[in-house]
């Protein structure tokens, strides 16, 4: 957790980039460039998802800087560790 709350935590470009490998991931596979997937359209879910957290955190860096103690992450991180892994599971399922 502690190396979790050292990448993310008041670092929202760290989670924006994870969007943008989302992104990309999701670009490959429409773009044909990662065969036999049957739904690439779900990848984007995540990829809004990590989006949506990291105006999250720039909104919570940028209106209280001094926050020590983040009960929202408790809630945030394990939505967007169970979103990847449906995305990922729903989209390479043979």
């Amino acid at each position: 957790m502690d190396a979790l709350s050292r990448l993310f935590v008041q670092q929202p470009l760290h989670i924006l980039a994870v969007a943008m490998l989302h992104f990309v991931l999701w670009a490959a596979v429409r773009g044909g460039r990662i065969p036999a997937v049957r739904h690439p359209d779900v990848l984007l879910v995540p990829t809004l998802a990590w989006l949506a957290y990291a105006a999250w955190e720039w909104l919570v860096w940028v209106k209280t800087p001094e926050a020590n103690i983040r009960v929202d992450l408790l809630m945030i991180w394990p939505l967007l560790a169970i979103l990847t892994l449906w995305a990922a599971v729903s989209a390479f399922r043979p």
